[in-house]
């Protein structure tokens, strides 16, 4: 952000985006009172924090294919994606099925069912990481898990996460580390620094258990790891007897065996999550078989791994439906190829009106940046001030309600997934939409940033 922006600016943004959200608020008077209603039993009317926005967020209804309808009636194209879960959309009739045919012959049946191996099987068959895999019920959980494991097989304790990596509610390393972070210790390396965060593993080598790097960054807004930066962190883990863990709870759906195979960089544990439960609760970790034998429970030295809903019938049904029939090779290239294209298409849609809104990413997820130059690390983008920090917040705001209010539902902060039933029709539409958006607000945008 521009830090010389003047009063006068940020009056005429705040002003802007005053009027949106009036409109917004008079559009959505159902959403309104439910808000106001849930907030009574709920802390904020809230379950779930990044589902929070102001003045208040939309409640659904309903949602079929790549569309979602609130309870004021309106339709939105889902460019959110359930945070890329809703790979599948809202009603493949495939995973629908499979669950539907799993509940009807019982829900919670306390013993192995008859989709988990499976499910398990092809997992370890796509992921080239994989030798044995675990369940678990979010992507927050599994990397918990994988952290364990990682101390058990070095007998270290610390774990490397990067600057404004993101690997769950309790594991949040951002400008502003959240205050519930579960204790470390972590030693903190600096997202595509080959030369500093090398330096930092010498450093810390003899204490590090594990390296945990997301190959894009989620929560960090699309910004992917650099294959030299990849290629160092393979190497230092070699020589020193560190674990290098991916966390794919979202670049799985990059390829069939995620992230990993496509840019050719083996890590030892790999984390997963979201759609792999058909669009239900789902986690999972696994990697090479030494590293995984400590849970078996045959063995003497066994350690527990517990959870109730590990093995739930339903997402293992649903995750096994999905991968089986619906998730080939084709389909997933498919997918890419659509992601990149439409990023390329937005990227060109600011150049040609000469506004620094950047949108990066891979493939299917994507996000916006209010931004001149190059992105390569979290901290290229942290605010410097409140000030820059409260005009980053409402360009934001001011994106995402503009949105809305086209028929495109996006991530506050400017996450977009697609999903498998999305056309070139809905695509363009947001196309369309962020054209429209960069014509009303371009030259304030070019103003502040």
């Amino acid at each position: 952000m521009n830090e010389t922006i003047g009063y006068g600016s940020n009056s005429a943004l705040q002003a802007q985006l005053a009027e949106v959200e009036a409109a917004y608020v008079a559009a959505n008077p159902e959403s309104r009172a439910a808000y106001a209603a849930a907030a009574g039993p709920m802390p904020g009317g809230n379950t779930r924090t990044v589902l929070h926005f102001s003045p208040f967020p939309l409640t659904f209804a309903k949602g079929e294919g790549c569309r979602l309808w609130d309870v004021d009636g309106h339709g939105y194209r889902d460019f959110l994606g359930e945070y890329s879960a809703g790979l599948y959309g809202h009603s493949e009739p495939v995973v629908q099925a499979a669950i539907r045919e799993a509940l009807e012959q019982g829900i919670a049946l306390g013993g192995p069912n008859r989709y988990e191996a499976r499910l398990a099987a092809e997992i370890t068959a796509r992921f080239p990481s994989i030798d044995q895999v675990r369940f678990t019920n979010s992507g927050t959980e599994a990397n918990i898990l994988a952290f364990a494991a990682a101390r058990l097989a070095t007998g270290r304790d610390a774990v490397m996460v990067m600057a404004g990596g993101y690997h769950g509610g309790v594991l949040y390393f951002g400008q502003h580390p959240s205050p519930i972070n579960l204790p470390g210790p972590w030693v903190q390396g600096i997202y595509n620094d080959v030369e500093a965060t090398g330096a930092i593993i010498e450093k810390e080598a003899e204490r590090l258990a594990a390296i945990v790097i997301e190959p894009m960054m989620g929560s960090g807004g699309g910004i992917c790891a650099e294959p030299g930066f990849l290629a160092m962190l393979r190497a230092k883990a070699d020589r020193h007897g560190i674990v290098l863990i991916f966390d794919e709870v979202m670049t799985s759906r990059m390829s069939m065996g995620g992230m990993q195979e496509r840019l050719g960089v083996t890590p030892d544990m790999t984390t997963l999550g979201k759609y792999l439960g058909g669009g239900l609760s789902f986690g999972a970790f696994g990697g090479r078989e030494e590293l995984m034998r400590r849970f078996d429970p045959r063995r003497p030295d066994a350690v527990s791994h517990a959870g109730t809903f590990n093995n739930n019938v339903c997402s293992m049904a649903g995750g096994l439906a999905g991968l089986e029939q619906v998730l080939t090779r084709p389909v997933l290239d498919r997918l890419w190829a659509d992601g990149e294209a439409l990023r390329a298409r937005l990227n060109e849609v600011a150049q040609a009106r000469d506004v620094p809104v950047l949108v990066l990413g891979t493939g299917s997820i994507m996000g916006f940046h209010f931004k001149r130059g190059t992105i390569r690390r979290p901290q290229d983008v942290w605010p410097t001030d409140a000030l820059a920090a409260r005009t980053q917040n409402d360009l934001y705001a001011l994106l995402h309600l503009s949105l809305i209010q086209a028929g495109c539902y996006i991530a506050r902060r400017g996450y977009v997934t697609l999903s498998l039933p999305m056309e070139e029709a809905d695509r363009a539409a947001l196309v369309a939409a962020f054209e429209t958006f960069l014509a009303e607000h371009g030259e304030l945008i070019r103003e502040l940033v």
